[in-house]
This record gives C-alpha cells, structure tokens and sequence, in this order.
C-alpha cells in the first residue's frame, strides 16, 4: 500500500517535470504543485488508455502511457496557471 502511494508520487513527480519540459518558458508554480498536476495526469492517461485495447506487452516501459500523461501534464500546468493567474 505505503509503496504504490510513493511511486505513485515519484511517477506524477516525473510526468509532470516532462510536462514542465513541454512548455516554453519558465512556470510559476511550485514543484508540489506540479508533482500533484503529474500524478492526476498520469491517472487519467492510464484510465484512457485503459478504456482502449493498449496494452504494454513488451513488458519495458510504457511510453505511450508516458507520452499521453507529459502531455496531459502540461496541459493541465497550463490550465493551473491560468486559473491561479500565474500564466504560463
């Protein structure tokens, strides 16, 4: 339980520092705050995904889950932004 919750943490951590590394610029906002918009966007990128028939069969890592949540990332960084009035 204690260890799906921290890697949970260190995975949203890295989907959304990629999702920082997206966009152009320098964010405002703080690396809590990126490290939670990167674990909902990592979830809602595996609910997708797990609507459709994807599945990691090569059994490495899997980017397209990777790939979908950095873009999720940062669309939900910039969603923040503009919502606390700290463009992006």
């Amino acid at each position: 339980m204690i260890s799906s919750i921290i890697w949970a943490v260190i995975t949203g951590l890295i989907i959304g520092l990629l999702g920082r590394l997206i966009l152009p610029g320098r964010q405002n906002i703080s690396l809590a705050m990126t490290t939670l918009i990167g674990i909902i966007a990592s979830f809602v990128a595996g609910l997708l995904l797990g609507l459709t028939t994807y599945s990691n069969a090569s059994g490495g890592i899997p980017w397209l889950s990777v790939i979908l949540g950095a873009v999720l990332a940062a669309v939900g960084i910039v969603l923040y932004g503009n919502m606390s009035g700290k463009r992006v």
